[in-house]
């Protein structure tokens, strides 16, 4: 039995504590937030440990195996070297950190604790994603040319059928470390990097349409360093929508054909809920293990990426999404936002 800690019990906090009831041999036995309503919430799930301040959770890390953290950007450096110096592995929402020298300090924690630590690169287990992935692998397209990876959403301002306040940490760049190239384009990049290697950034170009002190909008382009793949990385935070309503789409064209997303999705996710709600229903009736969040096809990849750094740990395997990861995406980030700042300020 593993037993788990959860720093910071935010919306993704709360879906890796409703996962790990669906893992076997994990046990959420202790959780930190600052809000006394979420530690309420998890105490009548069941969660006996209770902590307004992480630190004092990682004091008693004695019964603890392993943590998630899901924080605000600015306090991942200083929990992963934390949670590391306590003897734990880490799983560690993106991105990584802030800045590549933060990300560097927590390649060096690794390295020095001998603890194992997984990013989570949730997008890298979509079921289309998996599937496309085959498709290259099997060469059923053919060398790899170009790859287009989009996603358009309301960023921050993203909610369910009742709006929510703003956390003030999404509005203020020393806290966030960027806007969305390093939200949404975090995980464009690592889908370039998962499939087609390490990459140069040929050119970027950022947007403020909407007034915000960081951008809202990227266009980057990526050339692969060991081949001729390039990639169009679009990203924005302008656009108006609610789930299910996903604009997201990642395209491969190789020399002899192309595979897409828009293959894989199914078109209508009302119907695929029903479907899925309706076989862990029957599954639930025959007494077997259903499949946590498959009615709502996008975040079941948050279930699986989870499972497998559990897996990992079972098993002493190095997790599939590594800490060197997590500093190769932030790198080709940064170089973008360099290269935006030195297009801007030739243009002026």
């Amino acid at each position: 039995m593993h037993n788990v800690g959860i720093i910071g019990l935010g919306q993704m906090g709360r879906l890796h504590l409703y996962n790990c009831f669906h893992i076997d041999d994990v046990k959420v036995i202790a959780v930190a937030d600052a809000s006394k309503k979420s530690l309420n919430k998890a105490k009548l799930l069941g969660v006996r440990n209770l902590y307004s301040d992480y630190h004092d959770m990682l004091d008693n890390s004695d019964n603890l195996d392993a943590v998630i953290i899901s924080l605000p950007n600015f306090l991942h450096l200083e929990a992963v070297k934390l949670a590391l110096e306590s003897g734990v592995d880490v799983f560690v929402e993106k991105p990584l950190a802030r800045t590549v020298e933060e990300c560097r300090e927590i390649v060096n924690s690794v390295k020095k604790s001998g603890r194992k630590l997984m990013v989570g690169h949730c997008m890298r287990f979509l079921d289309a994603i998996e599937k496309m992935k085959d498709i290259i692998h099997k060469g059923r397209i053919g060398s790899l040319e170009v790859i287009t990876a989009e996603e358009i959403l309301n960023g921050p301002f993203s909610h369910a059928a009742v709006p929510t306040p703003v956390p003030e940490w999404w509005f203020d760049p020393e806290k966030t470390g960027g806007g969305v190239l390093l939200d949404l384009g975090y995980h464009m990049i690592d889908l370039f990097r998962f499939f087609a290697g390490e990459a140069n950034v040929v050119f970027s170009c950022l947007d403020y349409k909407m007034n915000l002190p960081m951008e809202d909008g990227a266009l980057v382009v990526l050339r692969c360093k060991d081949s001729d793949v390039k990639g169009i990385i679009n990203v924005g935070w302008y656009q108006k929508s609610i789930f299910p309503n996903f604009n997201f789409r990642f395209i491969v064209h190789g020399n002899a054909g192309f595979t897409s997303t828009d293959h894989f999705i199914p078109k209508n996710l009302y119907f695929h809920a029903i479907k899925e709600g309706t076989k862990n229903l029957l599954r639930k009736i025959a007494g077997r293990k259903i499949k946590p969040l498959s009615y709502t096809y996008y975040y079941e990849q948050y279930f699986k990426e989870l499972k497998l750094f559990f897996d990992c740990l079972k098993k002493d395997l190095e997790p599939p999404v590594t800490v060197i990861d997590g500093l190769k995406t932030v790198e080709i980030i940064h170089k973008a936002y360099q290269l935006a700042d030195r297009t801007v300020k030739k243009g002026e």
